[in-house]
């Protein structure tokens, strides 16, 4: 790489991240501001240190390698953790180097969206349907998606409903779309 090509990924407005099975390899000031760490503390970490909790790492990481095997890429908007356990949403695109070893090598950009999503007190599960409906998906894509039923998925809907103190599924995405 040279000077020039270092200097402009170092400088690059949006977090870009390189991976290696899941550990920090490469990152940019960008990312390491986001998730409010120094470089050193990033290097060779894993990236389960920047997710709510192990679980949340464990179903991101069997959900990537699905979608990247299928598909070579992944994007999605989720909560992240930065340093301090402070939760935040967190738009997440990534690029497999291998489609067959999908997270063996990886390229990964984030942008921090707590301006204009703030993060309310909601379980894991809770923050997965609400994603995912915010996506625009149905019960049914959903239940097949988090591999739970379509009931599930609807009894969590309902309890965000009344959370949210909305009538309906369109009240809902935009609260849930609105939250940081």
């Amino acid at each position: 790489m040279t000077p020039l090509d270092a200097e402009i990924f170092d400088t690059a407005p949006i977090g870009l991240l390189y991976s290696e099975d899941r550990v920090i390899r490469r990152f940019n000031r960008r990312f390491a501001a986001i998730f409010g760490y120094d470089a050193a503390e990033l290097e060779g970490q894993s990236l389960a240190m920047l997710y709510p909790s192990p679980d949340d790492f464990d179903h991101t990481g069997a959900h990537w390698t699905r979608e990247l095997s299928a598909r070579g890429a992944y994007a999605d908007e989720r909560i992240m953790r930065r340093r301090g356990d402070a939760l935040f949403w967190c738009r997440v695109r990534g690029q497999a180097m291998d489609q067959g070893q999908p997270l063996a090598r990886a390229v990964w950009t984030f942008a921090d969206l707590s301006a204009e999503r703030p993060v309310a007190a909601l379980t894991r599960r809770e923050r997965q349907v609400g994603m995912l409906l915010v996506e625009g998906l149905t019960a049914k894509e959903i239940a097949r998606r988090l591999e739970i039923s379509p009931r599930t998925v609807h009894v969590h809907k309902d309890r965000l409903m009344t959370r949210f103190g909305v009538r309906n599924s369109l009240e809902l995405v935009r609260c849930l779309a609105s939250m940081p």
